[in-house]
Order: structure tokens, then C-alpha cells, then sequence
């Protein structure tokens, strides 16, 4: 059995809701094999509270979150990418910085849970269903034999995974 630790990285514009749940939900469920970061392309610099409240809900740790640049991630001395992951379509269209290591890339869009507008039960219900669609994309994504599987059919495994 491989020991090999896969670096994974989850971008969107804002950095504040759905690559932040996505990075936890992964280093939560990723049984040691995998490590999650998040950035945006323009962070908003605070991790939406309803965001916080979700993870909190589903007794996960919300300690050391922050909204940052994806910038961190190109920089000499940032962790070698083996994944990247759009979870927003703003981020999907923008030009990224070069990743070095030529990671995996795919598009897992879903819509903005922080966008919801009206009473507060229905921007938690955005937060819960979003956070229930990357957990199950999630489980997804860590059920794969990487290692086994060549560059061709992991990306079209990763590109199936963001349709789910």
C-alpha cells in the first residue's frame, strides 16, 4: 500500500465558503493520504461565519482557517500540488497562476452558498447542501485507486467527480 501523501489544492474567487469546506471536509476524510489547502484569486480575508458554523455543526475543525491568495501557491518553497480543484465558476474562467508539477486540474463548480439571500434557515440550508455536495464529490475523489490509475483516466475520473 502506497504511503505517497497527495497534496490537494481548492480554488475560488473569494476564498471564504466552499473551498474552505472543501479543504476540511478532504483533510478530514482523507485518511492521512491526502493534504487540502484553499485560496482564491481574490480573497475577501475572513472565512464566511456561516461557513464556520457548518463545519462546527459536522464536528469538524474550524481552528487556523483564513481566506488567502492563491498566490501562496506559487511561490518557491509552496507545497508541490498534485490536484487542483475549481469549486466556484468565477475562479474556473480566470487565468491561474503556472502550478508547478503540472497538477491535475478539474472544475468542481457549484453555486455560491454565500450568495443566498433571505432568511437566515435559508442561507444555512445553502451552506448544508453545499457542504453535503463536496462531501460526497469528496468521497468520491479519495475512493480512487490514484496510484493505479494513469494521468489519461485520472483526469476523466476527476472531471466525472465535478458532474457528480
Amino acid at each position: 500500500m502506497s504511503t505517497r501523501v497527495y497534496n490537494v489544492l481548492f480554488l475560488c474567487t473569494g476564498n471564504s465558503a466552499r473551498s474552505v469546506l472543501a479543504e476540511v471536509l478532504l483533510n478530514s476524510r482523507g485518511a492521512g493520504r491526502f493534504r487540502a489547502f484553499s485560496a482564491g484569486s481574490q480573497p475577501v480575508g475572513r472565512v464566511n461565519p456561516l461557513a464556520i458554523d457548518t463545519l462546527q455543526q459536522a464536528r469538524l475543525p474550524t481552528d487556523g482557517l483564513r481566506s488567502k491568495s492563491w498566490d501562496e501557491f506559487a511561490q518557491p518553497g509552496a507545497p508541490a500540488l498534485d490536484f487542483v480543484f475549481t469549486v466556484c465558476d468565477s475562479a474556473a474562467n480566470e487565468v491561474c497562476p503556472i502550478w508547478p508539477g503540472q497538477p491535475v486540474t478539474a472544475h468542481w463548480g457549484l453555486p455560491d452558498p454565500a450568495a443566498v439571500q433571505g432568511p437566515d434557515a435559508d442561507k444555512a440550508r445553502a451552506f448544508r447542501e453545499t457542504f453535503i455536495a463536496l462531501d460526497r464529490r469528496i468521497g468520491l475523489f479519495t475512493s480512487l485507486p490514484i496510484a493505479g490509475l494513469d494521468q489519461l483516466a485520472l483526469q476523466r475520473k476527476v472531471d466525472e467527480i465535478g458532474k457528480a
